[in-house]
């Protein structure tokens, strides 16, 4: 046996054991080898049956935080640069629809300072931004249409992938987090959740919006908005508003007044976990600031013992409790009602808040007998399809089929194996792949024998035909897997989730198949013909 063909054999073999690690691991046991399998071969919604959730995201709240995060800014700009104004706005779209009609209103800027603030304009926001002058002191900030459909685009993007690291947290596996199709559609996502039958804590969890801010209390417990602004003689401080605290069932409702910009935001929040206070025995959150953040509110701790700090949470007020002592990277989110909610506050600030609160439209159970039946008649039809696919190869091609059949088989390892390490979730279009490749696989074989069979009428020898017959039967195999790949990349670029599974167990599939079809096939030939001293026939 030469060198070629050791080296061959030997990277068959290193193959093959190699993907059944990927699929089975190292099985002590029988029992093993059917754990191992069910958790490497991940199932989809459905085959496995759960829960499927359509949500809405409402695109108008990251418009909102925009325009107000613009506002704070040209406040700053316009105290610098001495440029007075009676008053900054904007209005409050309701609807999706209305998002990118956002627009903030600048009122009573001097005739004499609009040159610098058109210059203050020009300088940071006319990248986004259009100015409009109405009258000689007022003017209006309109959001530009590509910056509003950028802002539209990154608001679901980023939401997506923080829902995806929520989804993550809570250690559900083979999800779904991605934004569905069709034109009526355009701010929804769809979470499909295999294997969970009880979705009401995870959508209340998803719900979240996670927006948490640490402010400086400036009065209160109030009864009433109307009670805070009597206390501050009719009208709220500067820089100032009102949040109402979160209350228990049965309890009124308090409001507190407190800066308007946050002392810590939930991005400056580098951990957080929950545990339980030894001395009261509740349950609370701790967080851990990130370096930067954590000196900025060390300084404002340390100037501020003794008064209170509110921690908000979506725009209400968990608890206030007082500034003990300075504070600088750790902090602690009492006021919870329990272990689930500290949990779930500890993941939500961990994945990030939400660019935009979501709502949900719709929410659908796949039963696991669904998946059961679908895998059972895809195993069934799919068994019978290859046991008839094997029958024709070896009454046709003879002895020369079982070589099929064994780069067939391998081929379908290796495609397992390849969806167990990218932990790929296999749905029935993607069982529709696997069929497909099987069949792309033989049609692989197919052109190589009759190339062969070819050679041999021509009257060449066999080691000499079955070389010709691979050589030339080559470029035509790349050729057909080369256009499919690119059809498949069509359906993966464009597709929905369905259709992205369907392209990629192709690919997978096909990528396996010019890998047996011509390496191992070709091997099996190089060890029959090479066993024997002079070849006058073949069986094909």
């Amino acid at each position: 046996m030469d060198n070629n063909l050791k080296f061959r054999i030997l990277a068959i073999v290193a193959v093959t054991l190699v993907c059944l690690f990927f699929i089975i691991g190292v099985p002590k046991s029988k029992a093993d080898i059917l754990d191992n399998w069910n958790k490497n071969i991940r199932l989809g919604l459905d085959l496995r049956g759960g829960s499927e959730l359509i949500l809405q995201v409402n695109v108008q709240d990251a418009f909102k935080a925009n325009a107000d995060a613009v506002i704070d800014k040209l406040k700053d700009l316009m105290r610098t640069a001495a440029i007075e104004y009676t008053d900054i706005d904007r209005n409050d779209p309701q609807t999706i629809e209305a998002a990118d009609s956002i627009q903030v209103t600048v009122k009573g800027v001097p005739a004499i300072k609009s040159g610098s603030f058109r210059q203050a304009f020009q300088d940071n926001f006319a990248d986004d931004w259009n100015l409009t002058p109405v009258g000689a002191m007022d003017y209006y900030l309109t959001m530009k249409p590509s910056s509003a459909l950028k802002l539209k685009d990154d608001t679901l993007t980023s939401a997506i992938n923080i829902i995806s690291k929520k989804v993550n947290s809570l250690g559900l596996s083979e999800t779904s987090v991605q934004k569905r199709s069709g034109t009526n559609a355009p701010d929804e996502i769809m979470v499909q959740l295999p294997g969970l039958d009880d979705p009401g804590r995870v959508m209340q969890f998803l719900q979240t919006q996670a927006v948490l801010g640490l402010y400086e209390v400036l009065g209160g417990p109030y009864g009433s908005q109307d009670q805070a602004r009597q206390d501050k003689g009719g009208v709220l401080p500067l820089n100032s508003t009102l949040f109402e605290s979160e209350t228990k069932a049965g309890a009124a409702p308090e409001w507190w007044l407190v800066a308007k910009r946050p002392e810590v935001r939930g991005q400056d929040i580098r951990d957080a976990r929950p545990q339980q206070d030894p001395q009261t025995n509740g349950w609370e959150t701790a967080f851990v600031l990130s370096q930067e953040s954590a000196k900025n509110f060390g300084r404002f701790t340390e100037s501020h013992i003794g008064k209170e700090l509110a921690i908000v949470l979506d725009k209400r007020v968990l608890s206030a409790p007082s500034i003990k002592s300075k504070i600088s990277d750790n902090g602690v989110i009492e006021g919870l009602s329990g272990q689930d909610e500290a949990v779930d506050l500890a993941l939500n600030l961990k994945a990030g808040s939400l660019p935009a609160s979501v709502e949900y439209l719709d929410q659908r159970q796949v039963g696991a007998s669904l998946g059961s039946d679908s895998i059972k008649e895809g195993i069934r039809s799919g068994l019978a399809g290859v046991s008839v696919v094997i029958l024709l190869m070896l009454i046709y091609y003879k002895r020369s089929g079982i070589n099929a059949v064994l780069a067939l088989i391998l081929n379908a390892v290796i495609l397992l194996a390849c969806l167990s390490y990218f932990n790929a979730v296999l749905t029935l279009p993607g069982i529709a792949g696997v069929v497909l490749t099987v069949g792309m696989a033989v049609d692989s074989n197919v052109l190589i024998f009759e190339r062969i069979r070819e050679e041999l009428r021509a009257g060449k020898a066999v080691p000499a035909a079955v070389e010709a017959g691979f050589a030339k039967a080559f470029l035509t195999i790349i050729d057909t897997h080369v256009t499919t790949v690119v059809s498949c990349a069509m359906l993966f670029l464009f597709g929905t989730g369905p259709v992205q599974g369907f392209a990629v167990t192709l690919v997978i599939g096909l990528l396996a198949n010019l890998f047996t079809a011509v390496f191992v096939s070709r091997t099996i030939f190089m060890v029959e013909l090479g066993g024997q001293r002079q070849v006058l026939t073949l069986s094909i």
